[in-house]
């Protein structure tokens, strides 16, 4: 078998299949055993326990699947045309939604395209013990993709690449066959830190380390419980995951859109007024996220991001009408409605204030002041 050949219609098969890039790796990942461990032992990983309970397996991809002496490594850029990244997180009475999270969930489509590498790989060398992986078993994905030489790990954690910046979903194919491997990427962020500046709740407590308990992804996805004050009114605007990191990012200017359609913004985000998404029932709620990675955060969450959002939002009467119809739902969202109740509420124009806005409106008209 020549190999060097079969590795070079990997990526080509890769490509054809929708993939950007493609990289493989051998499964050594002991250097970065000693790391993972210090990130456990901190807590960063929140209720997130997964992380710890996989221990080291993390960084050793053979005793996913044994027998495993490669990795092949694939990046698939998601960035959708019309993100409008400025205009809503400027907008307060706008939903703010990661970008990855727009369109469909990426898990399944990435999967069933490195499903069919894996067949590919197979019909050409006959019996092959192979399994692909997307954020769906315990494994340091990234350090992979920079051994692949996919891109380096950003201060921000994530992965980045000269081409595509970090606007791309990863997924792994682990396989038991001597595919010659690709050269590292070296490290390219120098002394930026921008990331680091940016973060709304310094979550980004080190380079490369992120503290997920004070991280806005981690806090509107992964953690169904109450959300500490201290972030609230960080969060802003932001109901589904957080994307500051990226959108300071020099290498993202580079990033190219996406050409899977499935990544594009869906119908129900062309408009995201907090009101509509607020006032969403919870059967409207799993209608219009079917098939969104955002469906499975399930409903009453959805409400909690959403009341904090409202909350920071500029007064409305309409929006603590619409808080004051969801109490009673469950303990944990009535915590967050009577937050954003209460900062409504410290908002409201007293008469001072409402003769003030009106003389303003009178002067600028140019009408005279006891019109």
């Amino acid at each position: 078998m020549d190999y060097q050949q079969l590795a070079q219609n990997i990526k080509l098969w890769g490509q054809e299949l929708g993939f950007q890039k493609v990289g493989i790796c051998d499964v050594d990942l002991k250097e970065h055993e000693p790391e993972l461990q210090r990130w456990i032992d901190a807590g960063y990983y929140g209720e997130m326990d997964w992380m710890a309970r996989h221990g080291m397996m993390r960084a050793r991809p053979d005793e996913l699947l044994p027998g495993t002496i490669r990795v092949i490594s694939a990046r698939m850029d998601y960035l959708p045309p019309e993100a409008q990244f400025a205009s809503n997180l400027k907008d307060p009475n706008t939903a703010y939604i990661s970008r990855y999270a727009l369109g469909r969930d990426y898990h399944k489509l990435i999967r069933n395209r490195l499903k069919q590498l894996g067949q590919k790989i197979e019909n050409e060398v006959g019996k092959l013990g192979y399994r692909p992986f997307v954020d769906s078993a315990p494994i340091l994905e990234r350090p992979l993709a920079q051994k692949a030489g996919l891109g380096w790990t950003g201060k921000h954690s994530l992965i980045l690449d000269k081409e595509a910046g970090s606007w791309f979903f990863l997924g792994e194919l682990l396989i038991d066959i001597p595919l010659p491997v690709d050269t590292p990427s070296t490290n390219e962020c120098g002394h930026c830190k921008a990331c680091i500046t940016s973060c709304p709740t310094q979550a980004i407590v080190d380079n490369e380390v992120v503290d997920a308990r004070r991280c806005i992804s981690y806090l509107t996805i992964e953690y169904d419980g109450v959300i500490p004050e201290e972030f609230r009114k960080a969060m802003g605007n932001r109901i589904y995951g957080c994307d500051d990191c990226q959108l300071v990012c020099p290498w993202n200017r580079h990033a190219e859109l996406t050409q899977q359609f499935d990544f594009h913004r869906r119908e129900s985000f062309q408009k995201s007024e907090l009101l509509t998404l607020f006032n969403w029932d919870e059967a409207t709620f799993l209608k219009s996220m079917e098939g969104s990675a955002i469906r499975r955060i399930g409903h009453l969450q959805w409400l909690r991001n959403l009341s904090i959002a409202i909350g920071n939002a500029p007064y409305s009467q309409d929006y603590i009408n619409a808080l004051e119809a969801r109490l009673g739902l469950s303990e944990v969202l009535d915590e967050h409605l009577h937050w954003a109740i209460a900062q409504q509420t410290t908002q409201l124009p007293t008469e001072s204030t409402q003769k003030q806005s009106r003389l303003i409106r009178i002067i600028e008209k140019g009408l005279p002041r006891d019109a």
